[in-house]
């Protein structure tokens, strides 16, 4: 039914419970799964000059140092995560890439042909959901894809 299966992970062990059930669909549908972990890359924004508004800074070497310095990171977590998938039978491919988590995702699943997302929700409500927003939220909003989505232990 699923040719290809997007799980979406960020590097903690409550993201890491969709994976048995990403796995289960997988074997069911001989599915290629694809893990993806976004390293996020926050914009700084100063306040601006009266007239022209808030401007967005562009990251520095420092930064860009960083952030290649957490995807290479992101590369070996799934890599270890895809080990025991692949010893199931399953084909797996590791995606570690930058930006904005919720956009990522929607933009990878579309460019690449997924046909199921699989994530697990944080749990967040209220003034937490608000502040740190919801990239499963987001997902479910903007993908128009079939999601698989379940609420961790």
């Amino acid at each position: 039914m699923f040719k290809k299966i997007l799980v979406c992970l960020d590097g903690s062990a409550l993201a890491e419970q969709i994976l048995p059930y990403a796995a289960e669909q997988a074997l069911c549908c001989r599915s290629e799964l694809v893990l993806i972990h976004v390293s996020v890359i926050t914009e700084i924004v100063t306040p601006g000059i009266p007239g022209y508004g808030p401007a967005v800074l562009q990251p520095t070497p420092a930064t860009l140092g960083r952030i290649e310095k957490e995807e290479e990171a992101a590369g070996d977590y799934l890599e270890r995560l895809a080990q025991p998938l692949r010893e199931k039978g399953l084909k797996v491919e590791c995606v570690p890439v930058a930006g904005t988590p919720g956009e990522v995702i929607v933009a990878y699943a579309d460019e690449r042909e997924i046909e199921l997302i699989a994530l697990a929700t944080h749990g967040r409500s209220g003034l937490g959901r608000m502040v740190f927003g919801s990239v499963a939220d987001f997902v479910l909003r903007k993908s128009g894809k079939p999601i698989l989505l379940i609420k961790p232990t």
